[in-house]
């Protein structure tokens, strides 16, 4: 890691930053110093533009993975270079497109599940799906934060920094303590390979990603699913068997209400609910035509 890489790292970990955003923001500088092949120290706003540009039309990134990238660089330039004669006011991002998220079937979860031959990978499916954490949140957990006296999980400083409690089904339960007794972890619930991570460390959220893809392959399903797919399909069957939205968003540790109402539009029980106004109508069948007459 470069000197200046280094002082950024230092400076996300002094504001506290997650560890999933610190690899994105790092990475997101390394490789705009390769695209120039300079420091990003000599480098200003016009190469940011082009760089921007680069990641749109050469690269074709979503716009939320470039705005991801911008924000890096705003970070490399305003909080540890303090370069202020660099404005990102007039970066111009396209709009996202409004794609509501995939939600898999309960059947289609069963065979996710069941094709996933590794015990802790089998066992990481059932906890994205029965608690609908992030895969940071999953690939961080420790033992002691599965409470079986009170059948909760502990999530420790989830996005924003927040702690929260998800509940404890007895079939995941059941799940975990056929797992432990088959890994006996120690501190991280799913650890590190040794030699690589180290038996000590825990897993990298990659791997959780890399897990539910090989799942999806093996069961033959064609949707695009990562472990986010599991935490909508946990939400969506949630409001499917009469959860409110209120409980489902502190569940999903969602800050504000309305992140949560994207999943009335996939609940099939709320869209079936609505009186639809056609068939509150009288219509006559249409009168037969004579050509007689």
């Amino acid at each position: 890691m470069t000197q200046l890489r280094q002082r950024m790292l230092e400076e996300l970990q002094r504001r506290n930053y997650s560890q999933a955003t610190t690899r994105s923001y790092i990475f997101a500088v390394k490789q705009f110093a390769e695209y120039f092949g300079k420091s990003p120290e000599i480098l200003g706003a016009e190469e940011i533009r082009r760089y921007q540009l680069y990641l749109l039309n050469e690269k074709k990134y979503a716009p939320g993975t470039v705005e991801i990238r911008m924000s890096a660089l705003r970070f490399l330039y305003k909080k540890t270079l303090k370069r202020r004669d660099l404005s990102f006011d007039d970066l111009v991002y396209p709009k996202r497109p409004q794609r509501l998220p995939v939600v898999l079937t309960p059947e289609e979860v069963t065979r996710l599940i069941e094709a996933t031959p590794k015990p802790m990978h089998r066992t990481i499916l059932m906890v994205l799906y029965g608690t609908g954490i992030r895969r940071t949140e999953a690939s961080l957990l420790k033992v002691s934060d599965i409470d079986s006296q009170r059948m909760v999980i502990h999530i420790r400083q989830g996005k924003g920094s927040r702690d929260r409690d998800v509940p404890l089904s007895s079939k995941l339960l059941e799940a975990l303590r056929e797992y432990w007794r088959w890994k006996k972890p120690k501190d991280y619930l799913f650890p590190g390979t040794s030699g690589h991570r180290g038996p000590e460390q825990p897993i990298s959220d990659k791997t959780v990603w890399h897990v539910c893809k090989g799942a999806a392959a093996r069961a033959g399903i064609k949707k695009r699913i990562g472990p986010h797919t599991l935490r909508h399909s946990f939400a969506t069957h949630h409001m499917e068997a009469g959860t409110d939205l209120r409980t489902i968003q502190l569940l999903l540790g969602h800050a504000h209400l309305e992140h949560t109402t994207v999943y009335l539009h996939l609940s099939h029980r709320h869209l079936h609910a609505a009186i639809n106004p056609l068939d509150q109508l009288t219509i006559q069948p249409p009168q037969s035509e004579d050509k007689d007459l």
